[in-house]
């Protein structure tokens, strides 16, 4: 089912979850165990978050360096089948820019048609660590309207070879990222803002937030999408802070400000537990807040906690 249908045959608000690929080496049983507790509350789907290869060099037995490419976190596509197969729960795959060509993208997205899964969430990707802004890859999509566009082209029969004629279909409800902060490369909120309209325009049928920790500019953020006639559903997404470190290393990362109330009540708690309990209960009032804005779905970003979700999810059911 796509996620605008699950969104509109819903009478209550919905719940789902993200979750990483394993590392390289472990089995997708490390994936069920830390899944398994969260299925209790019937999630309407599960994303899975895509990453590209990192660039690495190995000190060969002679002295010299070999330049090598490694997948920390190889398995999206086989993941969601696995997810689809053994939860019978949609799973929704993160389709990226960054490490892909075209062609490369359009195989992934073939197979993804083949297995039955027809939602995917269109994103540029971060820069490689080694990178100090975003680079395409050579013959891959530069933006994430890009990509988009080629999935919908996919959409409508049209792939990258030429001679292909009345390709068959591909029926992708395809989502896209918002940043209620936005996003730290856009130099306003506005141009951020209209960049996300142009994706709508392209097709577009969603939008699923960056994490955030003030309600109210979420808010600010859906009453300004709809200002700008932007009319998709929009879908917070969620996270819980956990331990002090987290004060400075999500602001430097993904560029989110941490209300003072809530950065005050971490930095007086002594252990990572007490951290954890402010956290949940923190992440408790912003979803039974956001439950009543309106929103269609509460989407968690597990990112190995999931224990502390299930704490929170269990005071909204």
């Amino acid at each position: 089912m796509k996620i605008t249908e699950h969104i509109q045959q819903a009478k209550d608000t919905l719940i789902s979850f993200e979750v990483l690929p394993p590392l390289k080496g472990k089995t997708i049983v490390s994936l069920y165990d830390h899944l398994d507790p969260l299925m209790e509350f019937k999630p309407s789907w599960i994303n899975v978050t895509y990453h590209r290869s990192e660039t690495m060099f190995k000190k060969k037995g002679d002295g010299t360096f070999e330049k090598v490419e490694v997948r920390k976190r190889p398995g999206t596509v086989g993941i969601c089948a696995a997810i689809m197969n053994h939860y019978q729960v949609d799973a929704v795959p993160h389709i990226i820019c960054g490490g892909f060509t075209k062609r490369e993208t359009e195989d992934a997205l073939i197979d993804l048609d083949f297995l039955g899964i027809d939602n995917v969430l269109a994103l540029r990707g971060d820069a490689a660590k080694n990178e100090a802004s975003f680079e395409p890859e050579v013959g891959g999509n530069h933006y994430a309207i890009d990509l988009l566009q080629q999935i919908n082209n996919m959409n409508n029969g049209i792939y990258l070879d030429d001679d292909i004629k009345n390709g068959g279909k591909t029926k992708f409800c395809i989502g896209v990222a918002g940043y209620p902060e936005k996003h730290f490369e856009a130099p306003n909120l506005d141009i951020d803002l209209q960049k996300l309209k142009q994706k709508v325009d392209a097709g577009a049928e969603y939008i699923m937030t960056q994490m955030f920790f003030d309600n109210q500019k979420f808010f600010d953020f859906v009453n300004s999408c709809k200002a700008m006639g932007i009319n998709v559903p929009i879908i917070p997404g969620l996270k819980p802070l956990t331990n002090k470190k987290q004060l400075s290393v999500l602001p430097r990362i993904f560029h989110v400000d941490i209300p003072s109330d809530l950065s005050n009540a971490i930095m007086k708690c002594k252990t990572d537990a007490e951290c954890e309990q402010v956290g949940t209960e923190w992440l408790v009032q912003q979803s039974k807040e956001l439950k009543e804005f309106g929103v269609p779905v509460l989407h968690y970003y597990t990112l190995g906690k999931p224990k502390v979700i299930w704490n929170v999810v269990k005071e909204l059911v």
